[in-house]
């Protein structure tokens, strides 16, 4: 087991400890799997990108915040020293571009690859307000009912907290930010 996910294990154990909830009680809450849940955290499973949108949703954080592995704030932080996630199931990669607690904005580069899609719930978005930048290829982007199509350049502002598929139906690789503030 590598590092992030040694500590992603102890930070869900951690969070889930805090609040008092016991894995039924966190397992209801994300809609997901005790026995999963309890495998993510004895580092027995490498959590899928839509298990953490569900996890991080339960507990009211953002997917970068349990994610990440340096304590405090970070006002630079060179390329190489970002934290990287892989999707063991997508291969979806989530780069931390402007870490938690460095400010109230979080940016997230996310490179997709070729005939990938990944979900999220609206649990995932309700304490955050999210805006999307494309920087390479072609995302297909559906937000509840609505289904857009944003290329190189395009930008959007989601809005109120529904579910979200994030989908590349080409192939070669959509690299998009994901920037986001929190509400309130």
């Amino acid at each position: 087991m590598d590092d992030l996910s040694k500590h992603l294990a102890t930070r869900l154990r951690r969070e889930r400890e805090r609040r008092g909830w016991s894995l039924s009680l966190l397992a209801d809450r994300a809609r997901v799997s005790k026995s999963m849940i309890s495998k993510v955290e004895r580092g027995e499973a490498s959590p899928t990108a839509v298990l953490l949108g569900r996890l991080s949703g339960a507990f009211g954080l953002t997917m970068s915040s349990l994610l990440e592995n340096r304590p405090g704030p970070k006002l630079h932080s060179r390329r190489s020293e970002q934290a990287l996630w892989k999707d063991p199931a997508t291969g979806y990669v989530r780069r931390t571009v402007c870490a938690p607690g460095s400010g109230r904005i979080e940016i997230t580069e996310v490179t997709l690859p070729a005939g990938t899609s990944v979900a999220f719930p609206k649990e995932a978005f309700a304490f955050i307000d999210q805006q999307l930048l494309v920087l390479k290829g072609t995302l297909h982007f559906i937000e509840g009912k609505a289904a857009r199509v944003l290329k190189r350049g395009d930008h959007l502002t989601l809005g109120p907290a529904r579910a979200c598929t994030f989908e590349n139906r080409l192939k070669t690789a959509c690299v998009y930010l994901v920037m986001l503030v929190r509400s309130g």
